[in-house]
């Protein structure tokens, strides 16, 4: 390796033995609009789930997928495909539906409007998957709990799920902003003082605040005891009387699919079946392709793309949709 790399090695050393060691500097770098949620992690507050290996309860989950299709600095064209998948005792049951977006703007508007595009879709296809749903019943969402707003889940499902006697639960693939005191992540930094092969770590600092459209307490949850993966689960408002572990108890019967790490089936099914093939996207990019060339906008807005894509070819990719994939945005 050249003597640049080894100082970049050295570099990167040196500054996560501070990281590790300090945490991070408050206020620094991105500015994120969820807030942070920090805390000194409590042992007392990490409490033993029980193993489930007989469940008849029916768990539904909705997720939806980003991909682009097509675009330039100042534009895209996406395709967004929402799925909905129910598990029951061995039987899957599952679903699709795909829209295409034009987004207008730079990078950052189109990602902003691109997430709320996408909550609305999951948010119409939970409410149709509700009117299915009895009492009783799950109901998994990907992400936090915010509800009611721009760039939320519409406070209709939330209200209908109460109304319903569902249990709704938001689980999140990743949650960088639960901290602990040093800005570390607070769900490593648990994991680490849990005595338990399952456990949940209930109630964090972060409690359901309607006026801040958070509508669940949050919650960190191992539910498998074969994969070190935690999760953020936050838990709605109208289920706090129930007994917590007698509510999260049941996920760990979904939870030990090798393919899902630990993370319940039916949100990673819904998840997989989000995912359109690459035939399907070389397909609708045709599609795309075809109907600019015949409105007479292709060669202009082409070269557009091409301006935006060099880097990308650099890198042997010929169509933004081999190398976007736009999950959370």
């Amino acid at each position: 390796m050249s003597e640049r790399i080894w100082e970049d090695l050295a570099e990167m050393k040196k500054k996560l033995i501070e990281y590790v060691d300090k945490g991070r500097i408050v206020g620094h770098h991105e500015v994120r609009e969820e807030p942070v949620i920090r805390e000194k992690p409590d042992k007392s507050k990490i409490k033993p789930l029980k193993k489930v290996t007989e469940c008849d309860v029916h768990f539904k989950a909705v997720d939806c997928s980003t991909r682009t299709l097509m675009r330039a600095n100042n534009w895209g064209i996406y395709l967004f495909r929402a799925a909905h998948a129910s598990v029951k005792g061995h039987h899957v049951d599952w679903g699709y539906e795909e829209s295409m977006r034009t987004v207008v703007g730079d990078a950052y508007v189109r990602r902003r409007m691109l997430q709320e595009a996408r909550l609305n879709l999951e948010s119409e296809m939970a409410l149709r998957l509700l009117h299915e749903t009895k009492e009783g019943e799950y109901l998994l969402l990907d992400g936090a709990s915010y509800f009611g707003g721009e760039r939320k889940f519409w406070a209709s499902l939330y209200e209908e799920s109460e109304k319903r006697g569902v249990t709704l639960l938001t689980v999140s693939k990743q949650s960088p902003m639960l901290q602990d005191e040093k800005g570390r992540d607070l769900m490593a930094a648990t994991y680490i003082l849990s005595p338990y092969p399952i456990w949940v770590y209930y109630p964090t600092e972060r409690r359901a605040n309607i006026h801040e459209h958070q509508y669940g307490d949050v919650s960190m949850i191992k539910l498998c005891s074969e994969s070190p993966r935690v999760f953020r689960c936050d838990i709605m408002e109208y289920l706090a009387h129930r007994d917590v572990h007698e509510l999260l108890s049941p996920l760990t019967f979904i939870s030990e699919d090798p393919r899902c790490l630990g993370y319940p089936v039916t949100l990673f099914l819904a998840h997989d079946f989000s995912a359109p093939s690459d035939p399907q996207l070389l397909y609708y990019h045709d599609q795309v392709e075809e109907t600019l060339a015949k409105a007479g906008l292709l060669d202009v807005l082409r070269r557009e793309a091409l301006s935006a894509s060099f880097a990308d070819e650099l890198h042997g990719v010929r169509y933004p949709f081999e190398w976007e994939r736009i999950e959370h945005v």
